[in-house]
């Protein structure tokens, strides 16, 4: 695993007992790049809030790494079906940690940390679809030579169920902890992108999202990086 400046004789931080790091985008590439070029298949997970902007840093490295370097495969693909959401009565509470298969995610991310050309040359990530509410199964294509598995979700850090097994398969966790008034504006603004009214998105994010933030942030302590981007680049 990548041993971070943060960390002091290889413990996690804590974000409440360490202030985040502010870093440019550019200092993250180069961390992503290095984990790209180590010569083996390497996981970094990505974990925050909801609206800490997870998926929009995720897209971004893996766009200037390039495809034959990085592939983005999310958490948010092993949502439950909302069939499956109102058989267990959880619909209003999508995004929850009990909302999500964090065995079948923690077993794909097994698989692709151990992948070769000649045990599987492609492995089908899922991939949640916004626009429909839905994950889409086998809908990722992952090469056995792609160097880099960037992953990205609210849970990845958290200590229970099967999140540990996903984690141990990681070789570097970052948390995005932006200020709070920011991630609240760019969770609204997300909610209202994606059909919620003003008022649906406010109360949305003050109520489901809140409670699902006070438990991710716990779980900050297990990342190896702690990290807040500079706003005034990149």
């Amino acid at each position: 695993m990548i041993s971070s400046t943060d960390l002091e004789d290889g413990e996690a931080m804590s974000i409440d007992a360490v202030m985040p790091r502010t870093m440019t985008y550019e200092d993250l590439e180069l961390r992503a790049r290095a984990l790209a070029g180590s010569g083996k298949r390497s996981i970094l997970g990505i974990a925050g809030a909801p609206g800490a902007g997870k998926s929009t840093l995720a897209e971004r490295l893996v766009a200037s790494l390039g495809p034959g370097v990085a592939v983005l495969v999310s958490m948010d693909g092993f949502h439950y079906a909302n069939r499956v959401l109102e058989d267990l009565g959880r619909c209003s509470r999508k995004g929850a940690i009990d909302t999500f298969d964090d065995g079948g995610y923690s077993a794909l991310l097994e698989r692709l940390h151990t992948q070769t050309g000649d045990s599987e040359p492609y492995i089908y990530a899922p991939e949640f679809r916004r626009e429909l509410e839905e994950p889409i199964g086998s809908a990722i294509p992952v090469h056995y030579d792609v160097p880099l598995v960037v992953t990205e979700g609210n849970y990845l850090l958290q200590p229970t169920g099967h999140w540990p097994r996903a984690r141990s398969v990681m070789e570097d966790t970052w948390y995005l902890a932006p200020p709070e008034e920011v991630r609240h504006q760019q969770l609204i603004k997300r909610h209202e992108l994606f059909g919620k009214t003003h008022d649906e998105a406010r109360a949305w994010a003050r109520g489901t999202d809140e409670v699902n933030e006070r438990l991710i942030a716990q779980s900050a302590k297990n990342a190896h990086l702690v990290v807040r981007l500079d706003s005034t680049t990149g």
